[in-house]
């Protein structure tokens, strides 16, 4: 009896153990095994070699550097902007009384709107047509500025309506998140900084920012892996053709790779998707490093 206690609950964690197995540990061995196979086909199986020709194919390909570099990008500059704008709006959020629920509801909107729906209202903004320059350029003329295809012109431009809609979409989440979290800090502790005459900033730092703190690695953490991962975003603005676009990430890349323009090179497509796990997987565990070491730090 004592024995099958003791395996109740690798009894209970089986089905869950088969389904990521299946689904998940398998078919990423699968994929490492695929990378090395040189020109593996699809429909009958075979390849002529194994090796590392794939990836050095992949490293040096240029759709692959300008996928990479433009993936690089939209992580670096979404998932700290949308992190921060996130903390202050939810500092705000909870500084009022009146209309809170209200303001909640009108900001976690975007995350329950299909993003290609929403990509599609950001395309007609920004999109220059014979017919209009868009109500974005239409403003900016107001002011005197100067047109800009944001869809079809300038690569730095581009990028601006690519990370402005990454930031939109990704930002109602992480305000539900940290709002929750500055919802659940103990009012005492802000009552005794009351008493004591403790200015507004230094309770922030010294209160609220270490105890959301966990939340706010979560959100940089999931915010570099769903940022690394991005395609249908790119896809909702600037059509299914990124290359040409200049504005394809290492998603995409793998997409083309398989069904794509360039398609038909699973093996190609295979040692780009080992890459990009191999990134996901150091800056993943630099952020938990770096989130254990802020740990002790504060503990000392």
């Amino acid at each position: 009896m004592k024995r099958m206690e003791k395996y109740k609950g690798w009894l209970y964690l089986l089905p869950a153990i088969l389904f990521l197995g299946a689904f998940m540990i398998y078919p990423l061995f699968d994929v490492f095994v695929y990378s090395f196979e040189e020109g593996y086909n699809f429909a009958s199986g075979t390849y002529f070699g194994t090796g590392t020709y794939n990836y050095s194919y992949v490293l040096r390909d240029p759709y692959f550097i300008s996928a990479l570099k433009n993936t690089f990008l939209i992580v670096m500059i979404t998932v700290p902007l949308s992190t921060g704008i996130a903390l202050v709006i939810s500092l705000c959020l909870s500084s009022i009384e009146k209309l809170r629920d209200l303001f909640q509801t009108f900001f976690f909107l975007p995350y329950v709107t299909n993003t290609l729906a929403v990509g599609l209202i950001f395309m007609i903004l920004f999109k220059k047509t014979p017919y209009s320059d868009g109500l974005v350029n239409n403003l900016i003329h107001l002011f005197g500025g100067s047109t800009i295809d944001f869809i079809e012109g300038p690569y730095s431009a581009k990028l601006f309506v690519m990370c402005f809609y990454t930031i939109w979409v990704v930002l109602p989440f992480k305000i539900l998140i940290l709002t929750s979290a500055l919802a659940s800090v103990p009012r005492v502790y802000y009552n005794a900084a009351m008493v004591d005459g403790t200015p507004s900033y230094r309770i922030f730092f010294r209160i609220t920012l270490p105890m959301i703190s966990p939340m706010i690695f979560y959100l940089v953490i999931t915010g570099f892996i769903g940022a690394f991962k991005a395609y249908s975003d790119e896809v909702a603005i600037f059509g299914t053709d990124l290359n040409s676009a200049g504005m394809n990430t290492i998603v995409g890349y793998i997409y083309d790779m398989l069904y794509g323009n360039s398609g038909g090179y699973p093996s190609f497509a295979s040692a780009t998707a080992i890459i990009l796990f191999v990134i996901i997987l150091t800056i993943t565990v630099i952020n938990l490093g770096v989130k254990d070491r802020s740990s002790i730090n504060k503990g000392r």
